[in-house]
């Protein structure tokens, strides 16, 4: 019987549930460590991807995790790690270690570490800071909200370049995920509106972007996002729907902390504004098209 005790070093088994754009990077991460990796999704075929990289396919939460060291969620929103948890019972042992990892909000968090405890588990509050590009290169900031458990070393090693132990309860790492998100939003839904202010006062949006570059206002990440909008490649590294949810995760925590966040709010309704328009899918600099509510 493997030892799952919170003292041991031993691992041998991670379970991920959620291999969508985070879940198919960080996946491949763990792999390369020499983990052995079992996955599962919701739609199958996007896990059924990771066979040829070495990763154990199963057809339910219960199958992945039963006998895992480790148990991952990256799924999209905190009802849907509650049904995948949910599914996963007759295959959960006391003592395994969850690493809640996805972006799912103060409230959901709070629910889900009570089902942690209810089935025995080692909870983690684990969200990770990072896009597509960062997932698949193993380099997402990890912030961790929780009991320090030597078994998420190595997972953590493994898909983060860094580390940022944030408090010793869960919950700590969800806020400060969501105000680093929250930034990031936007930042992003600022730069989508400058360019369609620019174009829609007849102002060819390079312009725009010669104007900003190497200047106090320049940095890689309005780079990319401005190229994006520039050049119309809008694959996705974080989706227009992910903005979306997001800020609504945002907009509730700041409610019940009684803060006001306005651009957070216009955020959000600009990247609903996008989505309505077709956009959902697309990286969030398709907020971009938002600008122009009355065009298809």
């Amino acid at each position: 019987m493997r030892d799952r005790r919170k003292g041991s070093t031993a691992m041998s088994t991670v379970a991920l549930l959620g291999t969508g754009i985070m879940g198919t990077g960080m996946a491949r991460n763990l792999l390369r460590s020499g983990l052995e990796v079992r996955v599962w999704n919701r739609t199958r075929e996007k896990a059924a991807a990771l066979a040829a990289d070495g990763a154990v396919v199963a057809d339910s939460p219960a199958e992945a995790v039963a006998g895992a060291d480790v148990v991952i969620t990256m799924l999209a929103d905190g009802a849907a790690v509650a049904r995948a948890m949910a599914a996963a019972v007759e295959g959960l042992s006391a003592g395994q270690v969850w690493a809640q990892m996805g972006t799912v909000g103060v409230a959901s968090l709070r629910e889900l570490a009570g089902f942690a405890e209810e089935h025995g588990l080692v909870f983690v509050d684990a969200p990770v800071q990072g896009t597509r590009q960062p997932a698949e290169a193993g380099t997402l900031v990890v912030l961790v909200g929780g009991p320090a458990d030597p078994r998420l070393d190595p997972v953590f090693a493994a898909v983060g370049s860094k580390v940022l132990r944030v408090g010793e309860e869960p919950g700590a790492a969800t806020r400060l995920k969501l105000a680093t998100v929250g930034y990031a939003i936007t930042v992003t839904a600022a730069i989508g509106e400058a360019l369609a202010l620019a174009e829609g006062l007849g102002v060819d949006p390079d312009l725009f972007a010669r104007a900003v570059t190497g200047g106090p206002m320049d940095n890689p990440y309005l780079q990319a996002k401005m190229r994006a909008v520039l050049d119309r490649d809008f694959t996705p590294s974080f989706t227009v729907r992910g903005a979306e949810k997001d800020t609504g995760l945002i907009a509730e925590a700041a409610e019940s902390a009684g803060v006001s966040v306005d651009l957070a709010v216009a955020a959000r309704a600009r990247f609903h504004r996008a989505d309505a328009l077709g956009h959902g899918d697309e990286d969030m600099a398709a907020g971009y098209f938002a600008g122009f509510p009355d065009q298809p």
